[in-house]
């Protein structure tokens, strides 16, 4: 699941405890060329204020309409008076053209209303924690229960059920705190991952606070053993200074980690492959995960240009990776 979806619960729960009624919508299927993949959530507020995307801003006017109108009609509140109820957008091609929908797209969506939102608060709280999370509805009663989900594991509807997962939002730990680390946190953030930096001088730190950015304190290889990285996680060594860098690659190497980066020239990369071999009884699988020169090869030159192909490279990464992790459950408490 993207961390914008996250995101889109986290603001229906908001607006829940400020008192106003909130549908949730889901898309189950899509045929054709639809812009969102099935699992992504729009939240609609009473008052037509909406979070997230089901269409890239084709039909979420239809759905306001349609969200406002049954508040006209039905006294009662919105979630007080229905059930979840499938809605199907682009059946004909005359329809797709009305929405907007490009080559005849069909959009096949789940519209619930919120009633409690303690699953809304257990799901954030557990993807906060990096579980996996698998949340199923009964149409026919609008109940919601919540599982252990496996890694791999896709969206499910058979008419009657849903079921759809919610995972730990993407993490990027920075080893460094120098200009490159900031520009790298600053496109990582545009890109929704939660951006973490370690650098233990103390004089890299003062401007961390005022950007936003989570220090993490401690020694690089201490701060990546607590974090216990998962393939949700990328870790980058940027300090340019063995000491602290390689410690940190050392663990992030051993660790479900998806991307692990380190700065330097191909023949600095080579003589920190060795040090890693010879000193640390690093096997060459392990060796081979490291991506290093990190980022594409752009003719970066600028710290901006550079952390353009960091990031591209992770992003790159991270999706060819994200269908093909072997799947392993993580305990839900």
């Amino acid at each position: 699941m993207e961390s914008l979806d996250l995101r889109v619960l986290g603001d229906a729960l908001a607006w829940k405890r400020a008192g106003h009624a909130v549908s949730l919508i889901t898309v189950l299927e899509t045929w054709g060329s639809a812009p969102r993949p099935a699992g992504a959530l729009l939240a609609v507020r009473d008052d037509g204020r909406v979070s997230g995307s089901v269409s890239g801003g084709c039909v979420e006017d239809d759905l306001i309409t349609r969200t406002k109108a049954r508040m006209v009609a039905d006294p009662e509140p919105l979630e007080a008076s229905t059930l979840p109820r499938v809605v199907v957008y682009g059946v004909t091609k005359e329809e797709a053209s009305r929405f907007g929908l490009p080559c005849g797209g069909t959009l096949r969506l789940l519209q619930e209303p919120v009633h409690a939102t303690d699953w809304i608060e257990e799901v954030l709280q557990r993807t906060q924690n990096h579980a996996l999370v698998a949340r199923h509805v009964h149409l026919p009663s609008g109940t919601v229960h919540l599982h252990p989900a496996t890694r791999g594991q896709t969206l499910e509807f058979d008419g009657e059920n849903l079921v759809s997962i919610f995972g730990p939002r993407w993490r990027l730990l920075l080893i460094g705190a120098g200009q490159l680390s900031l520009a790298v946190a600053q496109i990582a953030r545009m890109l929704d991952f939660e951006v973490l930096v370690c650098d233990p001088r103390e004089e890299y730190n003062a401007d961390l606070g005022a950007l936003g950015l989570a220090h993490q304190a401690g020694m690089p290889d201490d701060v990546v053993r607590a974090l216990c990285p998962d393939a949700h996680t990328a870790i980058v060594a940027l300090t340019h200074d063995p000491k602290l860098d390689d410690m940190a690659l050392l663990e992030a190497l051993k660790s479900d980690a998806f991307y692990v980066g380190a700065l330097g020239s191909r023949r600095n990369q080579a003589a920190r492959r060795q040090r890693l071999a010879e000193h640390f009884d690093m096997t060459e699988a392990e060796l081979a995960r490291l991506h290093g020169p990190v980022g594409l090869a752009l003719g970066s030159k600028t710290p901006g240009e550079i952390a353009v192909s960091i990031m591209a490279e992770m992003v790159q990464v991270k999706n060819a990776q994200a269908a093909a992790t072997p799947a392993c459950v993580r305990e839900v408490p």
